[in-house]
């Protein structure tokens, strides 16, 4: 592992985020909040697609945003499905990483005077970090190299880059691994689940959404990736429950007892998450990591062919309240019957608390 001496300020940490989903944004984020309270005069140099607005709405500490795809992921058809043949076609032009792109973004790096590369499985950044001669940190529950291993029966082309991320993943100088983890490794720290903290109260947020101390809430999500929920009309059949539905509408609306909103709706997802009883939606690590340290019960949504799914869901299983919803009954409409199953689970005291700040500490005291 390379050390990391200690520098003048300003300290500037460059961060590579996949734009797979919100997800990794998300828990970046809040690493980022985490390591501003340590130590305020932090500034962050953030590449990646994710929209701006998504870090201007999450973050208070200071930051630059850099748009750079840094990373392919899984190209999606839809939130619970995934395009193999679309990947590997983006893979094999986004692997291997050139020469040029290196060099570029490695003198930018230099320029701005960072002194660290954190990546959110974002493998560029560690390639990015190396060329610079700039230690680097990876973040992840996953690894790509370990998600695309899923695939190499359906599609054995996926394979070569398997090998490529494999050894770039390999060669970072930090490695921290946050639970649920996919793969444990020897790493040098192991946290409990990292989320953004909900900044405003349940009694505000239930106000400015105009409901009642006294209503059950479910929010329905499916994280970063728009669609999911077709038939929105299949929520009226519970009249007693008012249901919370981002990511579905180019506008706020009230319909009945739902309330849809955009995802840049100027409300904060864990607020969200913090104002409701229940969560319902597709298995992502953000919102796992936001209802369990919330205390709330999920009705999750599997991804049948992504690996971590089977994972999360031990996790639901072993260490919150939580209903399985099947992906058929999902898309076709057949959950409304578990809603009050799902609200009759109390919500639970978590007391172990957010790995942001385990992260926080060991970057901090490597700077």
């Amino acid at each position: 592992m390379s050390p990391i001496h200690s520098q003048t300020k300003p300290l500037r940490l460059a961060f590579f985020i996949t734009p797979h989903g919100f997800g990794h944004a998300a828990r970046a984020s809040s690493l980022i909040e985490a390591l501003h309270k340590i130590r305020p005069e932090f500034h962050f140099e953030i590449f990646t697609t994710v929209p701006r607005w998504f870090f201007t709405d999450s973050l208070s500490a200071r930051f630059s945003y850099h748009s750079l795809l840094t990373d392919i992921g899984m190209i999606q058809q839809g939130p619970l499905r995934e395009d193999v043949s679309k990947t590997i076609e983006s893979l094999d032009g986004f692997y291997p990483f050139s020469p040029e792109l290196l060099g570029h973004v490695a003198r930018k790096l230099t320029r701005l005077r960072c002194r660290i590369v954190l990546c959110d499985i974002a493998a560029l950044g560690i390639a990015i970090a190396k060329k610079a001669g700039i230690p680097s940190v990876l973040m992840e529950n996953f690894t790509w190299d370990w998600i695309y291993e899923g695939y190499v029966a359906c599609n054995k082309h996926i394979a070569k880059h398997i090998d490529y991320l494999k050894h770039l993943f390999n060669s970072v100088d930090h490695h921290i691994q946050t639970e649920p983890v996919c793969s444990p490794q020897n790493v040098d720290l192991l946290t409990p689940p990292m989320s953004r903290a909900p900044r405003t109260s349940r009694e505000r947020i239930r106000s400015a959404l105009n409901i009642r101390d006294d209503e059950k809430v479910v929010l329905v999500t499916m994280g970063g990736i728009q669609g999911g929920v077709d038939d929105l009309e299949i929520l009226h059949g519970r009249s007693d429950v008012r249901f919370i539905v981002p990511g579905t509408s180019s506008k706020r609306q009230v319909r009945d007892n739902m309330i849809v909103l955009p995802h840049h709706s100027g409300f904060f997802h864990p607020d969200l998450v913090n104002a409701s009883d229940a969560v319902i939606g597709k298995l992502g690590y953000s919102t796992l990591a936001e209802a369990y340290h919330a205390g709330l019960p999920f009705g999750y949504v599997s991804r049948r062919r992504f690996r971590e799914s089977e994972v999360l869901a031990r996790f639901v299983e072993r260490n919150m309240k939580g209903l399985a919803i099947n992906e058929e009954d999902f898309l076709a409409g057949r959950w409304m019957p578990q809603v009050p199953h799902l609200l009759e689970f109390p919500r639970r005291h978590t007391p172990v608390p957010n790995g942001s700040k385990d992260v926080a500490g060991y970057i901090s005291k490597l700077l």
